[in-house]
């Protein structure tokens, strides 16, 4: 049977509009950020106070996904799709959403259970990045779409700001950040080759994915070698069409 939330303290309620002002959203239904802002381990132990955020982050992810393409396409209008991509997967991986969280103020909002709060709940990455996304989810359901970008758009500027004049990350990030994005797995780096006098090292490194070798590379240092063969993996992903759900 479905719980109904009741409504939010006065205080609360003063809270969340407080939130709302930053975040750019007047929400018409209040409830709804309320919702996004608790977590399971709050009504794990309070199963009157409504369901938790668990279903608005599960749509969240999905519309973060669509608004973040729309946003990247308007904002680097130039861009070859397996750019767009990196970029993408950099914008929305876990690192990034909890910084967006932290600079919103998300974290001393959110309701978390006994335990949770004494391990630091409200300051953990993984913790703030979901609840960014249950947040977004909470905007679209208020206001749709346009809505849910016009946020995003305003969460994002500043990062996009300083992306577009400086190189978007390292090789092995992008991979990183890439394959954690469609795959929900890291690339595993593994050194095959090492040969050559101590002034002349040769190394060879491969990249492997889940077990499936992915790339290669060379180099006269490790480090060298593993963003050769990082860069050539992220051609890999890209030529195989993004059929990896980029």
């Amino acid at each position: 049977m479905k719980r109904e939330a009741p409504a939010p303290s006065l205080e609360r309620r003063e809270a969340l509009e407080a939130l709302a002002v930053r975040l750019g959203r007047r929400f018409r239904d209040l409830e709804l950020l309320d919702r996004a802002l608790r977590h399971s381990s709050y009504t794990n132990e309070n199963p009157d106070t409504g369901p938790s955020n668990e279903q608005l982050e599960f749509l969240g992810d999905a519309v973060l996904a669509l608004a973040a393409s729309d946003l990247l396409l308007k904002s680097f209008p130039e861009e070859p799709e397996g750019a767009l991509t990196r970029r993408r997967a950099a914008l929305v991986n876990a690192r990034t959403l909890a910084a967006v969280a932290r600079d919103l103020g998300l974290g001393r909002h959110l309701l978390v259970g006994r335990g949770e709060e004494r391990q630091g709940g409200r300051r953990k990455p993984s913790l703030l990045a979901d609840s960014l996304e249950a947040v977004l989810a909470a905007v679209f359901l208020d206001g749709g779409l346009r809505a849910a970008q016009a946020c995003l758009r305003r969460w994002f500027a500043p990062m996009l700001t300083a992306a577009a004049h400086s190189h978007w990350q390292d090789s092995k990030t992008a991979l990183q950040e890439l394959a954690q994005s469609l795959l929900k797995i890291p690339p595993t780096y593994h050194l095959l080759e090492e040969s050559g006098p101590s002034h002349a090292r040769h190394f060879v490194m491969e990249i492997r994915l889940g077990g499936r070798p992915l790339a290669q590379g060379e180099g006269s240092t490790k480090k060298e070698a593993a963003q050769a063969a990082a860069r050539r993996a992220l051609e890999v992903l890209e030529n195989e069409g993004q059929g990896l759900g980029g």
